[in-house]
């Protein structure tokens, strides 16, 4: 499934204000009529990193759905400096079929998962609204699959700029097997515990590392060493 688990009808009753970021006006275009008519408030357009940035500004969308190539300000600098200034915003990066390398970035600086530029027209509205309520795109075995891909070259510098000194040895340990990309149903059945006991560690993990969601947590068990690429 493309989409993440956990997107449940109910939520639908917030409307997300969304920005569109991408530097091909058919793309925008057709982007907007697929979440418009799905009852998706589309705020503005950017036709480049530059321009998503001060729109983001004046704007202060729910979320931006952001190309990473772009002119002038790219895709990655644009979500940086947007999520700088808005860490209640989401970001979308839109990439395409090769699973772009970028996108280990993207993910680190705080971007909530990404999107194929050929998207199906529902699995588009139900991304943006499954990260508006605060949850990532991507499921935890995707998001580690494209981490350990990246993770691996030599000499990567660090991007998430956390560390797991403050977690206690049960949160450390819920870490790893989230870095392995276990969901919270599969650590509760893994670590013989209740799945909202999962979720508490899971929040507490969140509020002392300073992340933003699943994929953010992933990138941080590999940076620190509590998973390795290959590791299994």
């Amino acid at each position: 499934m493309p989409v993440g688990t956990g997107l449940e009808e109910g939520r639908a009753e917030r409307v997300p204000r969304v920005l569109i970021a991408d530097d091909q006006t058919l793309i925008r275009t057709g982007f907007r009529l697929i979440l418009t008519a799905r009852g998706i408030d589309v705020v503005g357009e950017a036709a480049d990193g530059a321009m998503a940035v001060a729109a983001a500004r004046e704007l202060r969308p729910d979320v931006v759905l952001m190309d990473i190539r772009m002119p002038n300000m790219d895709g990655l600098e644009a979500a940086r400096l947007i999520l700088e200034r808005a860490p209640e915003c989401r970001v979308l990066m839109l990439t395409t079929f090769d699973l772009d390398r970028y996108v280990y970035t993207a993910l680190s600086i705080g971007a909530s998962g990404f999107l194929l530029k050929d998207v199906t027209p529902e699995h588009l509205a139900a991304a943006v609204r499954l990260v508006d309520t605060g949850d990532a795109l991507l499921a935890p075995s995707i998001t580690r699959r494209l981490v350990e891909r990246y993770a691996a070259q030599a000499e990567r510098p660090r991007t998430v700029h956390a560390d797991v000194d403050a977690l206690t040895p049960r949160e450390r340990e819920v870490l790893t097997w989230m870095g392995r990309g276990l969901s919270n149903a599969e650590l509760a059945a893994h670590l013989s515990l209740s799945e909202a006991t999962v979720k508490s560690h899971v929040a507490r993990i969140f509020a002392k590392s300073g992340l933003r969601d699943r994929a953010q947590a992933v990138v941080l068990a590999y940076e620190t060493g509590l998973v390795r690429a290959g590791e299994r």
